[in-house]
């Protein structure tokens, strides 16, 4: 395996759109790296640079202590998976895991050689005659993960892999990918719009906006102390409330920013307390109740009038709370994030 670095990385279509800004990504041997944000961030463009799908028009691409980029994809020892799982359907599975190897010009040998323990290591033993048209999609895409195994590339890119799964299978591959990832000791570079696929699977996830890194850390550590208010409206699920001006607190609790003093409270709705009326921080108006089975999600407008802004809350299913009722709502001391309105930076 090897470790991948983007220095300076910039890149500007002919029509004039800036998909990557200056990009200075470091992923360690081994690492399991996620690209994550919304569509149009330049995290598969980061991707296609480093695979060379894509050339940089400014800056370098290294894999290892090696500078490729100027290398077409097949002198990068890279393995991609794409989201459209790219099978041929006209092949067995076998046939389909031993595509790579056999324009390698592998020995038969060589080629069952990695074939058949990657297979076991997947579950597609008992399938490996199939066409993918008789597979289930979880199949299909171990098939993809099968192929890129067996080459045994120094780095692993995966763009969107689950996208096309059901709820279900999500899950679940999303599990095999974590174990895949544990057995190999691979390098692994994903890319996905989901932030929870980014939190379950990333040792560090990257976080990306307008051809931008916002942040890059640990996934827990970018959950719990976002870097900007992107990263902050972006990371968790349901999304953190931010208000302009701390409206959920008194004012003597709100800090001052630098400039103009305006500041931005960021805080989830699991650590927003439903209390009686009067007795909170402030009082909202029950605007429409999301039963979830385990919890309720709340939305909220601030004012016993109910024409303040719109604060999202994760309050126990039972009892359960009438659309609008009057509420207090209490916030926990430990757990408020705090931003330059102006510059989207965190504060403390």
């Amino acid at each position: 395996m090897a470790s991948v670095r983007l220095e300076g990385v910039e890149k500007v279509y002919p029509n004039g759109h800036v998909a990557a800004r200056g990009l200075d990504i470091a992923v360690a041997d081994g690492e399991f790296m996620v690209l994550v944000g919304p569509s149009g961030c330049g995290k598969s463009t980061a991707l296609r640079m480093i695979a060379g799908l894509e050339t940089p028009t400014a800056g370098r691409v290294l894999i290892g202590e090696r500078d490729v980029t100027a290398l077409p994809p097949q002198e990068r020892d890279i393995a991609m998976v794409f989201q459209s799982y790219a099978l041929y359907p006209h092949m067995t599975v076998r046939q389909n895991l031993a595509f790579g190897l056999r324009m390698r010009g592998e020995t038969a040998a060589a080629i069952a050689g990695r074939v058949e323990p990657a297979a076991r290591a997947l579950g597609l033993e008992g399938v490996l005659d199939r066409r993918p048209g008789q597979l289930s999609g979880g199949q299909r895409q171990r098939v993809a993960l099968g192929r890129a195994m067996v080459r045994d590339p120094q780095v692993f890119l995966f763009d969107e892999p689950l996208s096309n799964l059901d709820a279900k299978l999500r899950v679940e591959t999303r599990a095999e990918l974590a174990r895949l990832h544990r057995r190999l000791a691979a390098t692994i570079v994903y890319v996905t719009h989901d932030q929870e696929e980014a939190l379950t699977l990333g040792g560090r996830v990257t976080v990306m906006r307008d051809g931008l890194v916002e942040q890059v850390g640990p996934p827990m550590e970018v959950y719990r102390r976002p870097a900007t208010m992107f990263v902050a409206g972006f990371v968790g699920s349901p999304a953190m409330n931010l208000l302009e001006g701390g409206l959920l607190l008194p004012p003597a609790a709100r800090p001052t920013a630098a400039g103009d003093g305006s500041v931005t409270l960021g805080i989830r709705p699991h650590d927003v307390e439903i209390v009686a009326p009067g007795t909170g921080d402030t009082d909202a108006r029950v605007d429409v109740a999301e039963p979830r089975g385990s919890e309720l999600l709340l939305h909220l407008r601030l004012g016993a009038d109910g024409g303040g802004a719109e604060v999202r809350v994760v309050a126990p299913p039972e009892p359960s709370v009438p659309v609008d009722a009057v509420v207090g709502l209490r916030c926990d001391r430990q757990r408020l994030h705090w931003f330059d309105s102006r510059s989207g930076r965190r504060l403390d």
